[in-house]
């Protein structure tokens, strides 16, 4: 876990990673689609989230999903797994 530290300017790969009242400002945040990260109480300025490998293949897919009139669905499954 990932305490209280600063990136900046930096490429960090969130795959499986916590971090708790970190700040991420100017970075390249990755997600490849492995174990989920975990933030708590971090901030994030001007940040760029990258979604790579599985990551975008399922973003990829969700999006044709929606545009080919399955919106609702997404939207549904996009609240049970945020409990939002």
């Amino acid at each position: 876990m990932q305490v209280s530290t600063s990136y900046n300017h930096e490429t960090v790969v969130l795959d499986g990673e916590s971090f708790e009242g970190c700040e991420f400002r100017d970075c390249r945040l990755v997600y490849t689609g492995e174990a989920v990260p975990i933030f708590d109480q971090c901030r994030f300025d001007n940040c760029e989230w990258k979604f790579e490998g599985a990551a975008a293949r399922t973003l990829a897919h969700l999006k044709l999903v929606w545009s080919v009139g399955g919106k609702a669905q997404v939207q549904a499954h996009i609240k049970e797994i945020t409990g939002k």
